[in-house]
């Protein structure tokens, strides 16, 4: 079991804005997803990735895949108070889930 995680590269956030961003994604997906695969994800060490998202288009398609695939995912869009405008798209959390099942989603895309 995993999650993964992946974060917009081209809108410039600080290191403190992406740390936020990638909480708020993680924590977002794991209350979506059902009892079961949240116990097992915990039993297991909570195993996440941080993965490098080139669009606000390609965090969408991959939200597409996440559900064609079952997974229980969500999308961070920023409240705007520091860095970014609001309602700017940062980040996309999929997962947990079965390993094989987040890497069909997102296994082609580099580590942050």
């Amino acid at each position: 079991m995993k999650q993964a995680i992946v974060a917009r590269t081209d809108i410039g956030m600080g290191q403190g804005k992406l740390a936020a961003q990638v909480a708020h994604a993680s924590l977002s997906a794991y209350q979506d997803a059902g009892r079961r695969a949240r116990k097992k994800w915990q039993g297991e060490g909570q195993k996440k990735v941080v993965l490098k998202g080139d669009s606000e288009s390609q965090l969408f398609e991959l939200a597409d895949k996440a559900e064609t695939e079952g997974l229980p995912y969500a999308i961070v869009r920023d409240a705007g108070h520091t860095q970014l405008e609001p309602g700017t798209v940062t980040a996309l959390a999929v997962g947990p889930g079965r390993d094989e099942l987040v890497d069909r989603v997102t296994g082609d895309l580099s580590l942050y």
